[in-house]
């Protein structure tokens, strides 16, 4: 198989499960570090004509990360794609499983069990907290209905409050953000990267958990450690 992937975190699947299978992938597809494919652009704005050039057997990615007018043009120049559906850790196994299946792998790889493991052993949250969940800045965006992410922290024991929102990445004031009174805001490095010097002074006063946005948003080999990496994260949380 010849695999384009322009989704980041199913390039991290595939590379990990099938060594040599992909061909091409984003600029925004950073692991593993030593993959050496073509780069065929953003996960918004992929070079077309590059991933004809590199006439891939498959095309795989995702209805939130990819737009569907490109995905309509691949399949009208006559190739296959795969779309994915993930907003949920269980949803995300099952995607995980089609896509490496469809790339070729005969039964699930040992970190796929893994990363089912760790979930299915992850204990019952002692206690529940609310959280507002920023994703960009200038813009104020934040994490709304049925999201992956949203999902991953709810198994930790933390409600976000704009799960509700009929939108899934609605923009809100900061001050309605702060306003919401959430028991901790969750700042992710990705997609925008927000550190210890740049997203918890919009919030005085409150707990801010700078968490890894590979772990939080990412499905692929990553779920894996999530659990742990961001239960140490919420569990750090600062004023």
């Amino acid at each position: 198989m010849r695999v384009v992937s322009l989704v980041p975190s199913l390039t991290e699947a595939v590379a990990r499960t099938l060594p040599g299978a992909l061909v091409g992938a984003t600029d925004w597809c950073t692991h593993p570090a030593d993959l050496d494919v073509t780069r065929i652009g953003g996960t918004k704005n992929p070079a077309l004509d590059r991933i004809l050039a590199l006439a891939p057997d498959l095309v795989i990615a995702n209805e939130e990360e990819n737009r569907a007018p490109d995905l309509d043009a691949l399949r009208a120049a006559g190739l296959a794609v795969l779309v994915t559906e993930v907003r949920s850790v269980p949803q995300a196994f099952a995607e995980l499983d089609r896509v490496l299946r469809a790339c070729g792998a005969h039964g699930r790889p040992r970190w796929l069990k893994e990363a089912e493991e760790a979930w299915a052993a992850l204990p019952e949250p002692a206690g529940r907290r609310t959280a507002v969940v920023p994703v960009w800045r200038r813009p104020w965006m934040v994490l709304g209905r049925d999201t992956f992410a949203g999902d991953v922290l709810a198994r930790l024991g933390v409600d976000h409050l704009y799960a509700g929102h009929p939108d899934r990445y609605p923009r809100v004031p900061l001050d309605d953000l702060r306003a919401a009174a959430p028991d901790l805001v969750v700042l992710p490095d990705e997609p925008y990267r927000f550190t210890g010097d740049d997203g918890p002074e919009a919030f005085p006063g409150l707990p801010c958990a700078l968490v890894s946005g590979r772990h939080l948003t990412w499905y692929g080999p990553s779920l894996t450690e999530a659990p742990r990496v961001l239960s140490e994260a919420l569990r750090a949380a600062r004023r």
